[in-house]
This record gives structure tokens, C-alpha cells and sequence, in this order.
């Protein structure tokens, strides 16, 4: 059957579903029989809702078709057509067909629920297309209605199986969505390494109707989405389950394990993570400037505005606009010179490289790094090839054997979330070490048998040369040790500390390492409390190397 042979037999079937409606007898024929069973299985029709979105499943290459009738009695009656694609682009299209007045008038006292369409004989009627619309985009048909005039929507998906929204009305005093603004662009005000920020004109909906509007965000690296709608099929058909109306939906508890929400500052954010990437969502309410964090540098970014009805779920979007974040800066590079020591500060959170660099005037150096707090991952290259690799702790020196003029490249970052530091000198002079001899081991050790109410007992490792130990100790709580332990500077001296917790200050050393122990007993402690205690060694050049903090509880009752 062909489009017009439809239209044919159309006025009939609207008659025939009035007769049966008032229990008359239509008199038939086994050919028209015929006819109407084949028009039911490939054009059977539907009546559209007025005032009500509307929500239509299209299988592919299948059309299918609506139509409605404004009521009776009003010589013109304006109305809206507004179709909202999902995913592909479909065609549709706005056909009337224009009968007597009387006629409609008897067809439409049937109940419009069960109302087909088929005709036996030809009444003299006009059809014709008043609107055709192929893409997906959200389009909105405007026009104004004749009571004689019956309206058919025809849609056609020629891609894939797909479902949109329909939505007709002929009141035109309220809206179902949000109106957009004159200009419903986005603006691009700002470009940064991993921000861009937003600007957009109020929708006139947000004036009139602040406490029911929101406007959401949408953020993703492949395009533009025309619709709400269709950017939640497109999240879906990634692989991910998205509930319904995702951006009006804020509770926790319609997350998926693939999404994560954040909500900040009155923002809600919930990014779904996608096997083709990430998609944010982001509802700032009223707002109409916004800037976007945590993007990756060098990145081109799609984003998409949408104006919501929070009543209804009904949104409305601006014409969507793309960005691309600065390129990330080269790190900058600080020259070492012989024998000066720096101190480096890495930020654990942002895992960026630090890096130094130093051009050699001798065949042999050494690099000498001490660690201060946290951990650090140490790259050194020499002429773009790498030397040294390894995460360090405490003290580490790299004794490295090139030639003149070689060029060495340091990158240091923080292998944890916290910030990390490092001390760092480079020199050509092994006689002239930085720092002291160190001890097999930096640990301080605690005999708890030789403890008291006042007093405790420590011991450490010295080494074969001579040098200054100085021991300090710090009163705390128990609910300060971990905080104390891991916050430990130590790199600093015992400038850092107060007068009064300084204990004593002995030199020693021994040639047979095996006895290169120290003890001591520091008295006038308070019963059942929790004392730091810290060594401090000096070598030639006075920069102290410091022992790993112990804590020491004294006896409660002696």
C-alpha cells in the first residue's frame, strides 16, 4: 500500500469507528474485509495526546503514524508539535486532510482510543504535507488548525531501531519546556590547562520560574548532544545502566557502580565512566557561569547546556560548544651547581615531575639525596639515557662516571598522595662528603625492662669516625603519635625544636663497628606518659642526618 492509497480510504475508517460507537450496522464487503485487515497490520494508526509528552518506540525502516483532531467548535486553534530525537536521526513528517465539518464532527463522538483508520469508497477530500523534518535536532511545529481538519504525524527511523518524544498541545499559554533565551549559545570565557569556564543567557523560564529550574551540565570528549535524552541513550549504549531523568535524579541510591557523585557547593556532579570515556554531569541550579575542574590538559572537550523543569523532567538545550585545554607547560628545570644543596617540595596529588639539571666538570660525581618526609621516585638520565632509577629513604648517594661536559637530567615525584620532600646537592668532590658517615642503621632502639616511672633507656649505632649526637625528647598524647610519626621532618635540624627539649649533646665513635653502640638514660620523665625522643648526628660539614623517632611510655606504678 502506498501513502496515498492510505489517505484514500481514511475518511471511511473514521466513520465506520463513529457507527460502531452508536451500534450501527456498516454494511461490508469480503474485498473491503480484505482490505481493512491489511490496513491494520501496516497502517494502523494512533491518536496523540494533547497537552501530554509522549514517548515512541521506532523499529527500523518500519514508519509509524499518529494523528489527532482538535476539538469541535473552534473556527482556528493553534498548536505545537515538538519531536525530540534520541539517538539517530529520523524523519518525520505533518500531513493533513481536510473533509466536511459535519463529517468529522459525526467520526469524532467515537471513542478515540479504539479508533482505526480504512475506507471503502473515495470521498472527495485534500491531503497534504505541511511540514517534513529529517535530522536530530529537537524541532517544534508551529500552525494553526481548522475543525474540519484531521492531522496525521508520520515517523520513520532509517538508521536503527531508536525511540523519541512527542509532545503536542494547543494551550499556549503555559509551557511544558523551559524556554530558551534569544541567544541560547554557549560562551567560552576561559581556558586553562584543566579548566575551561562557561557563560550562558538566562532562559526567561529561570526568571519566572526560579524555584522549578535548574541548569545541568553535560561534559564528554566525543560531541555535542542535541537533547538530554539523547545524551543518556548515547551513555547507555556505552555499556553503563542509567536511570531515568539522571540529572533530576539526586539520590545516592540510583548510582550505578560506573558512576560517582559529587556534590559540593550546592553542585551536584555524577560521572560515569565509560569505556569510551568519561561523561560528567553537572547541575548547578540557577547559575549561568560555570567552571569546569579537573580536566586533562591538551584535551578538546564537548559541553552541552540544558535548561530543566524539575516538575515535569522536561529540558530545553542551548546550542552546544567545544574547547580545548592549554597544553600542559614544559616542567620547569633548575640548575644544580657543585656542592649546593636544594630543597624540594613535590606535590603528591597532582604527580607532576621535578626536575633538575647540571652539566658536569668532572668525569665523576655524585648525586646525594636525603629524604625528608613521604617517599620519592628518583629518574637521573645522562644525555637522555637513564643512570639511576629507584623509590629512596633516608639517605642515597649515586656515584656516576661519565664524561666532561655531559649533561645529567633529575626527576623527582612523589610516590604518595601526600606531599613529599627531598634534599638535594651534587658534587664533584668525593674526599668532601655532605653528609656524616652513617650508621648501618638510623633506628633507636628502647629496653623495656630498664624502664621507670621517671626514666627510660635508649641506645643507637655510631660509626667509625668521630662525630656529635644530640638527643631530644617531646612529651605527647596518645592521640598525637601517628601524626607526629608521620609528620616528622627529617631533614630539619634540631633548630627546629624548642630549648627546653634538648637532653644532651655527647661525641663517640668506635673502630670495631661491632661496638659502636651508645646508650642513654634520660631521667626526670612523668610517670605514665608517652615521650618522642630523637638523635640528631653531625658530621664535618654540620649538616645533622636524623634518627627515626621512637616513642617510650614510662612505668604507670613502680
Amino acid at each position: 500500500l502506498k501513502m496515498s492509497s492510505f489517505w484514500f480510504y481514511l475518511p471511511l475508517h473514521l466513520l465506520i469507528a463513529a457507527c460502531l460507537c452508536h451500534s450501527i450496522k456498516v454494511p461490508t464487503t469480503s474485498s473491503q474485509q480484505s482490505f481493512k485487515t491489511d490496513l491494520f497490520n501496516f497502517y494502523h494508526s494512533l491518536i496523540l495526546a494533547d497537552g501530554k509528552e509522549t514517548t515512541v518506540h521506532l523499529l527500523k525502516d518500519i514508519p509509524k503514524r499518529y494523528y489527532f483532531v482538535l476539538e469541535e467548535g473552534r473556527a482556528l486553534a493553534p498548536f505545537t508539535i515538538t519531536v525530540t530525537p534520541c539517538d539517530v536521526p529520523i524523519e518525520w513528517s505533518v500531513l493533513v486532510h481536510k473533509a466536511s465539518a459535519s463529517f468529522l464532527g459525526t467520526a469524532a463522538q467515537g471513542d478515540p482510543d479504539t479508533q482505526e483508520v480504512s475506507k471503502s469508497q473515495q470521498a472527495p477530500s485534500v491531503v497534504s504535507t505541511i511540514f517534513n523534518y529529517k535530522g536530530n535536532s529537537v524541532e517544534t511545529y508551529m500552525g494553526m488548525s481548522s475543525h474540519s481538519a484531521l492531522y496525521l504525524l508520520e515517523f520513520l527511523s532509517t538508521e536503527r531501531d531508536t525511540h523519541i518524544t512527542v509532545y503536542l498541545t494547543t494551550d499556549t499559554s503555559g509551557h511544558l519546556y523551559p524556554e530558551l533565551p534569544m541567544d541560547p549559545r554557549i560562551d567560552v570565557v576561559g581556558i586553562g590547562h584543566t579548566t575551561v569556564t562557561l557563560t550562558w543567557k538566562h532562559s526567561p523560564s529561570v526568571l519566572q520560574h526560579r524555584e522549578n529550574i535548574q541548569y545541568c551540565l553535560l561534559v564528554n570528549e566525543k560531541h555535542n548532544y542535541k537533547s538530554l535524552c539523547a545524551a543518556e541513550t548515547a551513555i547507555r549504549s556505552s555499556g553503563m545502566k542509567l536511570p531515568p531523568a539522571l540529572a533530576l535524579s539526586l539520590s545516592p541510591y540510583l548510582l550505578e557502580p560506573q558512576q560517582v557523585m559529587i556534590l559540593s557547593n550546592s553542585e551536584l556532579s555524577i560521572i560515569n565512566k565509560a569505556s569510551s570515556g568519561e561523561v560528567r554531569q553537572i547541575c548547578m541550579g540557577t547559575k549561568n557561569t560555570y567552571t569546569v575542574p579537573s580536566l586533562s590538559p591538551s584535551t578538546q572537550y564537548y559541553f552541552d547546556v540544558f535548561v530543566v523543569n524539575v516538575l515535569t523532567n522536561a529540558s530545553a538545550a542551548y546550542t552546544g560548544t567545544f574547547a580545548r585545554t592549554l597544553e600542559e607547560p614544559e616542567p620547569k628545570v633548575t640548575e644544580l651547581k657543585d656542592g649546593k644543596v636544594i630543597q624540594v617540595v613535590l606535590d603528591g596529588k597532582k604527580q607532576k615531575f621535578y626536575s633538575l639539571q647540571y652539566q658536569a666538570r668532572h668525569k665523576k660525581i655524585q648525586f646525594t639525596f636525603q629524604l625528608c618526609r613521604g617517599q620519592v621516585r628518583v629518574h637521573i638520565t645522562r644525555n637522555g639515557k637513564t643512570v639511576a632509577l629507584e623509590n629512596i629513604s633516608g639517605l642515597r648517594c649515586f656515584s656516576l662516571k661519565g664524561k666532561l661536559l655531559d649533561t645529567y637530567l633529575v626527576q623527582l615525584r612523589s610516590t604518595e598522595e601526600s606531599n613529599s620532600s627531598v634534599k638535594v646537592q651534587v658534587s664533584p668532590h668525593f674526599h668532601k662528603p655532605l653528609f656524616p658517615l652513617l650508621p648501618e642503621s638510623l633506628k633507636i632502639k628502647s629496653f623495656s625492662k630498664l624502664r621507670t616511672c621517671n626514666s627510660v633507656t635508649i641506645a643507637w649505632l655510631g660509626t667509625q669516625e668521630e662525630s656529635k649526637y644530640c638527643v631530644y625528647k617531646k612529651k605527647i598524647e596518645e592521640d598525637q603519635v601517628w601524626m607526629e610519626l608521620q609528620s616528622a621532618d627529617r631533614c630539619s635540624g634540631p633548630e627546629s625544636r624548642h630549648k627546653s627539649e634538648k637532653v644532651l649533646c655527647k661525641y663517640f665513635y668506635d673502630i670495631n663497628l661491632q661496638r659502636a653502640v651508645t646508650t642513654e638514660t634520660i631521667k626526670g620523665l612523668d610517670a605514665g606518659m608517652l615521650y618522642l625522643f630523637d638523635v640528631y648526628l653531625f658530621g664535618p660539614s654540620g649538616i645533622p642526618v636524623r634518627y627515626h623517632s621512637k616513642v617510650v611510655k614510662t612505668r604507670k606504678k613502680c
